[in-house]
Parts: C-alpha cells; sequence; structure tokens
C-alpha cells in the first residue's frame, strides 16, 4: 500500500510538473536594442515582447522576461509588418493563364462572392511578397460592377482558415470607365443600377417572408447578392469603390452619403482635385504612387497625389497595382515619399491606416497588445537599399526563402560550358 500511495504521489507530482510548465507557444520572445518605429516622429530605442502571438510590452522601459528568446536587432530599425491593402495573392498565379485566375464571376453583380473560397495558401507568390516585408494583405475579387467580397488574410499558414484575419473585410465595386457596360453604357446607368440594388437589398431585408412566398415584385438582384450587401448597408462592411476621375469621386461620395456606406475609394487619379470634400467625409484613398500617366478616365494624374491628399487631411493608403505589386509595396511608399509624401504619413498608409480603414484590430501599430507581426529591416524600409533582416507573423519567425531565392541558389554556380 506504501509502494502504491507513493506511485500515485509521484505520478501527482509529475502531471502538476507538466501543467505548470508553459508550452513553446506561450515561451516569450524579446527583441533588444531595437530602434522601434513610431506612427509619428523619430523610432524609439527600446525592447520589444510578444508572446502568443501578441506585444505584451514595447518601448525604452519594456522589460525582458526570464527566460525570453531573445533577438538582438543590433540598432535596427523594426516596423510593424506591411498591410497591402488592394491585391490578388492567392488568386493569380500567372496572369496571361485563365486557370490560374480566381478573381472574378461571370455577370456585373457577384456580391455574394467569396474569394477565400477560392484562395490558394501555397501560391508562390505570397512567400515573395512576405520577403519584402509585407505580413498582410487584402485579396480583393475583380470585374464587374459588384465583384464580391475581399478577405484580409496574413501570409503565413498552413490554410485558409490559419490565414484569414477577416471575411469578408469589404465590398469590391468598379465605377467609372471600367464598368459603363454594367449600367446601360454610361456611368449615370451604373450609378443607377448601385442605388437600384441598395433599394432592393433593403426591400429585401423588410420583406423576406414576401420574397419566399413570391408575394414581391422582382428585385434586380438574386437572393444571396442582396443578403450580401445588408452589412454593407448598415456600415459594419466597407465599400472599396475602384474609381478614377473627379467626377466619378464626386458621385461616389454622394452615393455614400446617400445610403449611409464606409467607404474606401481605390485608384483616385484624380482625387487630389477633391481633396477637401474627401477630408471632410472621412473618406480614405487607397493611392499608387507610380500612376502619371494621363487617360480618359483620369486626365488629371499626377505624382503628387498622395502628398497633396495628405496635406488636406485625406487618410492616405498606398498600394502596388503592378502584376508582382504585392512585393513591391515598400518601394510604392517610397515613391510617394520622394513626391511630398511625409515619411511618418507614408508608413501608416502601409501600416496602422490600412488597418484603420478595414477594422483589423491589432493590426499596424508596435504596442502593446498588437499582434506580433514584426519586421527588423536591414537598412531603409522604403530605399532599395534596405531588406528586411527577420520576419514575424503573428510571433512567429518566417523564412524568407522564396521560389526566387531558391532560383538564384540554384543558378549561382553554373556547369562549364563545353
Amino acid at each position: 500500500m506504501t509502494d502504491l500511495r507513493r506511485l500515485l504521489c509521484t505520478a501527482a507530482a509529475g502531471l502538476a510538473a507538466l501543467a505548470s510548465a508553459a508550452p513553446v507557444e506561450a515561451q516569450s520572445t524579446a527583441i533588444v536594442n531595437a530602434r522601434i518605429a513610431q506612427e509619428a516622429g523619430p523610432p524609439v530605442r527600446g525592447t520589444i515582447v510578444f508572446q502568443d502571438g501578441r506585444i505584451v510590452a514595447a518601448g525604452a522601459d519594456a522589460a525582458v522576461p526570464v527566460g525570453a528568446t531573445t533577438v538582438d536587432a543590433g540598432g535596427r530599425l523594426v516596423t510593424p509588418g506591411l498591410i497591402h491593402p488592394y491585391s490578388q495573392l492567392g488568386l493569380v498565379e500567372v496572369g496571361s493563364v485563365s486557370d490560374t485566375r480566381e478573381t472574378n464571376m461571370e455577370g456585373e453583380v457577384n456580391a455574394s462572392y467569396q474569394v477565400r473560397d477560392g484562395l490558394n495558401p501555397a501560391s508562390v507568390r505570397i512567400p515573395v511578397a512576405r520577403a519584402e516585408g509585407v505580413t498582410t494583405a487584402l485579396t480583393v475579387p475583380s470585374g464587374g460592377l459588384v465583384a464580391g467580397q475581399a478577405t484580409a488574410i496574413d501570409l503565413a499558414g498552413a490554410g485558409v482558415l490559419d490565414m484569414e484575419i477577416k471575411a469578408p473585410v469589404a465590398m469590391a465595386i468598379t465605377l467609372g470607365e471600367g464598368s459603363k457596360e454594367a449600367g446601360g453604357g454610361t456611368r449615370a446607368g451604373e450609378f443607377d443600377r448601385l442605388r437600384s440594388l441598395f433599394r432592393d437589398a433593403r426591400e429585401y431585408q423588410r420583406r423576406q417572408a414576401d420574397y419566399r412566398r413570391g408575394a414581391i415584385q422582382p428585385l434586380s438582384a438574386p437572393a444571396a447578392d442582396l443578403e450580401a450587401l445588408l452589412p454593407v448597408l448598415r456600415g459594419e462592411v466597407p465599400i472599396l469603390a475602384r474609381v478614377r476621375r473627379r467626377s466619378d469621386i464626386e458621385a461616389t461620395l454622394r452615393l455614400a452619403r446617400e445610403f449611409s456606406l464606409h467607404l474606401v475609394i481605390v485608384g483616385g487619379n484624380e482625387a487630389w482635385q477633391v481633396a477637401p470634400a474627401l477630408a471632410a467625409a472621412k473618406v480614405p484613398v487607397v493611392v499608387d504612387p507610380y500612376a502619371n500617366i494621363p487617360r480618359f478616365d483620369g486626365l488629371a494624374t499626377r505624382y503628387e497625389n498622395a502628398a497633396l491628399l495628405n496635406q488636406a487631411g485625406v487618410t492616405v493608403l498606398i498600394y502596388e497595382t503592378e502584376e508582382g505589386g504585392p512585393r513591391d509595396l515598400r518601394y510604392a511608399a517610397g515613391q510617394a515619399i520622394r513626391y511630398g509624401l511625409p515619411r511618418d504619413a507614408a508608413l501608416r498608409a502601409v501600416t496602422s491606416a490600412v488597418a484603420d480603414a478595414f477594422g483589423l484590430e491589432g493590426y499596424g501599430r508596435i504596442v502593446t497588445g498588437a499582434v506580433a507581426d514584426l519586421v527588423i529591416w536591414d537598412g531603409d524600409p522604403f530605399d532599395f537599399s534596405g531588406a528586411p533582416a527577420r520576419i514575424f507573423i503573428r510571433g512567429r519567425e518566417i523564412s524568407r526563402e522564396n521560389r526566387q531565392t531558391e532560383l538564384r541558389e540554384r543558378y549561382r554556380t553554373l556547369p562549364p560550358s563545353y
């Protein structure tokens, strides 16, 4: 009996020890000797401590917990991971091959279309963008008047559910030259079509029982699309409106005011011309700082667009529109700085401002409680001379290897030619 009691006591002590031991995921990591980027003002020298994917302390007074894993930043700059506000990461592999494109459905109104169901976590483009400091992205459908629902993802994870942050994060629409055919060939027609959709969505919400009995006049879209528009009309999901021309931006502002929409403009080539109205309406604008070629849908396009919007008090977000765009997000921010956007505003335009515009709570800042998406930079992040030295997503260090680095190493030493 004594031996049995001793055995039970030993087993109990072992279980207690296991219970008190912190799992690997719960151990703290501290980035020391860092220059911590601020939303405004110069970086602060200090320490960043994170645990379970969240920052638990940051700043000059942050202490390193006993037993924490330490990462010496060596005096380098540490910023939040960059956030791309308008991409097709995971949806497009080879732009010219239709079988690798999952961006749009047929038809002009696809509000119920969710790109998350077609997202490819194994896309070779994701590690390439991640290696350049992009840790989070909105992946957005395209095509038609109402393209569908965008999804916000972290660029790490074994599957879509591992990567997903928020879905839907926005409802994508296209206005102006890109979708005139949707409204009978005129700009006025496409805005009229949108008004009909929004009114019918409200009617559908009020009279769903009548709709199921067929005791209601035909509506302008199927029930699934009208249902998907209801969170938009409640202001819970932003409208991400791709629009370039001044007159189209003004018409979009009127539409948003009429239906109390949470609006974000993307493109906005002539947005600088209506900057005071955008600032008054508190509408963020997603800008391509490389856009400067006049077109009939934006004759007044100019490099200083981001700087002029920021000067007027508009919240500026930055994106890159080229086929491999997300990887070059930091260079786009550098281009905006070159043409007058203050450096602080440029950093916010690819971090905290994006998070705020789309309700990504805990993203884009190095503060207590924030998600531990962090980049240690070897040099200036907005210059070709700089590059990420170490990358953390949700507190886990992520390799910078990708398809391009693998090819570089494969062909670094070529066999002798004969």
